[in-house]
């Protein structure tokens, strides 16, 4: 005998809880199945473990989709001051970092646990360790064939995630389900990724491995300043991820440090001062001591700043302002925090995140074509495309 739903939801992640809870609000019987063993895993590991749950300044200008604009509704109707509130009515407390990411004080899992008991005070059913072999659509809606017995719903929605953290049980369900119905899938690659280095280049630069400064990176007309970490693989940090998104294999990426120092100034200054201090010495003012000795060298300054022309000291700041670097790669879906990429939005209507060619079939998430930048912008995408599914199915 199957049970019986207005709405099923496959996926027990940010998006697929948030759209359980609004659409239970509002009356409807639900139902979330996960074939994981827990809820909102990435949730629990994100954050360093305290949950970026938002960015104040979450916008559409933050996203990476085909369809610029799809993003645009959901996230007006539902912003991170909504999902503040929220964490405000559980008590959870919550501080600001840098660029309005916001964190809980204590543990990501405040927000899991805030999901959970908005979940079950709408009585949304939700079934862990839940495997589902097949999806179907018949008269009387949506069957669902799971290890618990078959699921019958009116309503179907695919909030599975996509492709990232294989190992945290992402599986690429969600793309296989909107081909089975029929809707296109763009490209879909790993996003906010470290990238690797030839072997060449990653020894030359082995010696620079756990070295971190603040760097803008460029690809193109696009660029981010933050954090930027040299790896044994590559290049790391906050600054990384976010070019992650738009780089390409064969492209260059370039590096500029500490971009508000003006290294021709400083050591143009320092030869006139003090023309016996070693080049790294003026440098490791600035950067760390062990990448001013890599600069240096390579330049091959190690010399006193008197015996340097003006043209060697502004070739090597030069260098420092733009470094460009051609990656070999990325670490994959394997460190990857999100998949860009996903279902077309063309295929969507951005108000209710239905189908539009199957009535009753929704998709939202990271499984959609719309993708955030690092720094809480995906989770506030996760709740507002399951807000907008919540509200109108």
């Amino acid at each position: 005998m199957a049970s019986k739903y207005d709405v099923a939801i496959i996926g027990a992640g940010a998006a697929g809880m948030m759209a359980a809870l609004t659409a239970g609000r509002r009356g409807k019987s639900v139902i979330v199945l996960d074939h994981a063993k827990a809820p909102g895993e990435k949730i629990r590991i994100s954050g360093g473990g305290r949950c970026n749950f938002t960015n104040i300044h979450a916008g559409p200008k933050n996203y990476i989709s085909q369809n610029p604009h799809f993003a645009k509704s959901a996230l007006a109707r539902y912003t991170p001051s909504d999902f503040i509130a929220m964490v405000d009515r559980h008590g959870i407390a919550w501080h600001e970092k840098t660029l309005g990411q916001l964190f809980c004080d204590d543990s990501a899992k405040d927000i899991i646990r805030m999901l959970l008991e908005e979940m079950r005070a709408v009585h949304v059913d939700l079934r862990l360790s839940c495997e589902i072999s097949e999806v179907g659509k018949g008269a009387d809606g949506f069957r669902l064939s799971t290890s618990e017995g078959p699921v019958i719903a009116e309503n179907l929605v695919v909030a599975c995630g996509g492709k990232s953290i294989p190992k945290m049980g992402a599986t690429g369900f969600a793309y296989r389900i909107a081909e089975q119905f029929g809707l296109p899938v763009t490209e879909t690659r790993p996003a906010l990724v470290p990238l690797t280095l030839d072997p060449n280049l990653l020894g030359e630069l082995s010696e620079l491995s756990g070295v971190a400064i603040d760097a803008d990176v460029a690809h193109g007309k696009t660029r981010f300043r933050e954090a930027l970490l040299f790896t044994h693989r590559g290049l790391s940090g906050p600054a990384i991820l976010q070019i992650s998104s738009y780089w390409r294999e064969g492209d260059e990426v370039t590096l500029s440090l500490e971009p508000g120092v003006d290294f021709a100034e400083q050591l143009k200054t320092a030869k006139r001062e003090n023309g016996r201090q070693q080049v790294q010495t003026v440098l490791a003012q600035h950067l760390p001591k062990r990448l001013a000795q890599y600069l240096a060298e390579t330049a091959k300054l190690e010399r006193s700043l008197a015996d340097l022309p003006d043209k060697a000291l502004s070739s090597l700041a030069e260098r420092i302002r733009r470094w460009p670097i051609k990656p070999a790669g990325s670490e994959g879906y394997r460190t990857a925090e999100v998949t860009l990429g996903g279902v077309d939005t063309d295929a969507l209507d951005s108000r209710t995140m239905q189908a539009k060619s199957v009535p009753g079939l929704y998709f939202i998430g990271e499984c959609v074509d719309v993708t955030g930048w690092l720094g809480g912008f995906n989770f506030q995408w996760a709740w507002a495309s399951g807000h907008a599914v919540g509200e109108n199915i």
